[in-house]
């Protein structure tokens, strides 16, 4: 078993006819769905373990910090925070199952109720609520939902807050200007950071779409990168508005 997702979902790794005949195996007890994965290695299993002594070097030589809060490693499902013990719990992991439904479980017997998942996808937010009954969830998957998470963590000032314009979140002197739609990100001519910015100015174009700011203040940086292709929503450059 190379994950140990959520109740009744599971994945196995390891040689293709071992992978094949073990599904045809699960079939046969009566399993609902057994579906390939696409992926490029045999991950979270013995066929990896070549690769963990130097995974550890490299972990090592970057001397991971204590931490404030503890982690739960995916490894053994306990939680940790001594930085020096990193090194052997993710080189470990590329030979040892993901025990994420374990994870969960220590979670919920140490308190927590309340699951954010950042990124694409929304897959651990569903597997969340297959192990933990009375998770309370949200997924924020692009710049857009960080309003939604806003109002998930407050909800009871979100009722009383104003609208938004799109791409503002978090602190009032701090606004994201994102991309118009999908496509090739170029960067409008001249401008360097710290270059003051007009309501409605332009600071690019993404496959023919002009992006312009719906704020007013001091560019700090450009996130995207003249050619590179955009998601609609997806960051463009960082806005620092003026407080008050």
């Amino acid at each position: 078993v190379a994950n140990y997702n959520a109740p009744g979902q599971v994945v196995i790794s390891g040689s293709p006819d071992g992978v094949a005949a073990a599904s045809d195996y699960a079939r046969g007890l009566g399993a609902k769905r057994v579906m390939p994965l696409p992926v490029s290695g045999a991950f979270h299993t013995p066929y990896m373990t070549p690769a963990r002594q130097r995974l550890r070097s490299a972990i090592k030589a970057a001397a991971p910090r204590d931490t404030e809060v503890p982690i739960v490693s995916n490894v053994d499902a306990l939680a940790h925070s001594a930085g020096e013990d990193w090194a052997s719990l993710l080189s470990a992991q590329l030979s040892n199952p993901v025990r994420w439904k374990h994870c969960l479980l220590t979670l919920e017997d140490a308190g927590v109720s309340d699951y954010v998942e950042l990124g694409p996808g929304g897959l651990l937010t569903g597997m969340t609520r297959r192990t933990v009954d009375a998770a309370r969830t949200v997924s924020v998957q692009n710049p857009e939902d960080l309003d939604k998470l806003i109002d998930w963590l407050k909800p009871a000032e979100s009722a009383a807050a104003p609208q938004r314009a799109e791409g503002e979140h978090l602190f009032a002197v701090e606004r994201m200007i994102v991309s118009p739609g999908a496509g090739v990100f170029l960067r409008e001519a001249g401008l360097s950071d710290s270059a003051r910015i007009d309501v409605g100015a332009l600071l690019g174009h993404v496959s023919g779409q002009e992006v312009r700011s719906p704020f007013a203040g001091l560019l700090q940086s450009f996130i995207a990168v003249d050619g590179e292709r955009l998601a609609p929503r997806q960051p463009v450059a960082w806005l620092r508005t003026e407080a008050g």
